[in-house]
């Protein structure tokens, strides 16, 4: 922007902060709206605004919720025996689209810092704990990425549920390293579902 309108350039900084887009897909994407502020701006704006006010993280599964509202953990009169615990939204979205998995999930919220002896703080795994006693689960499914912070997670919980009376597995085969859930094809996904194998309680 040769102007150098502090609006606009604030907005380019804000846009660019998304995943996939730097400033110049950030600028494309500023320009479109500015010239279809009417059919394009306002009901964003309007939209965005609903979502800051509404929506929430259900603090039991980490799933999205609207403010005041049961989440679909809680509306869910019948139990369940099986669980696939992920790190955030977009890799629950992915397994979903992916068919492989229809049960219940649990948002942890993102991964344990190796470097931060704090780091498992915000992350739901309390709530996880309580979920697994309260449904009398037989199997927990830990599907986080093949990366460190995704590895580390694993172990983490891994250590924090260890039963015998409970089944713990992780995605097998067909997930290669470093990889990230949200960006798996589904016939990867499908296949490390497939091939998931358990882990020891030794």
């Amino acid at each position: 922007m040769d102007n150098n309108i502090s609006e606009i350039e604030d907005l380019i900084k804000q846009f660019s902060k998304l995943p996939g887009l730097g400033p110049k897909s950030a600028k494309r994407i500023i320009l479109k709206l500015i010239n279809n502020k009417d059919s394009m701006i306002k009901p964003l704006a309007k939209s965005l605004a609903n979502v800051y006010k509404n929506i929430v993280r259900c603090t039991n599964c980490g799933n999205l919720k609207i403010i005041n509202n049961k989440c679909i953990c809680e509306n869910n009169s019948k139990s369940y025996d099986k669980i696939c615990v992920v790190e955030n939204l977009a890799d629950m979205w992915a397994i979903e689209s992916s068919n492989i998995f229809k049960g219940h999930f649990h948002i942890l919220g993102g991964t344990v810092n190796p470097n931060e002896e704090s780091g498992q703080k915000n992350l739901l795994i309390d709530s996880l704990v309580r979920r697994i006693k309260k449904n009398n689960l037989r199997e927990v499914i830990i599907a986080t990425s093949a990366t460190i912070e995704g590895q580390t997670t694993a172990h983490y919980i891994e250590d924090t549920i260890k039963s015998d009376k409970i089944k713990i597995s992780k995605l097998g085969q067909g997930l290669p390293v470093g990889g990230e859930i949200e960006q798996l094809d589904d016939g990867t996904l499908i296949s490390a579902f497939k091939n998931r194998v358990p882990v020891s309680n030794d």
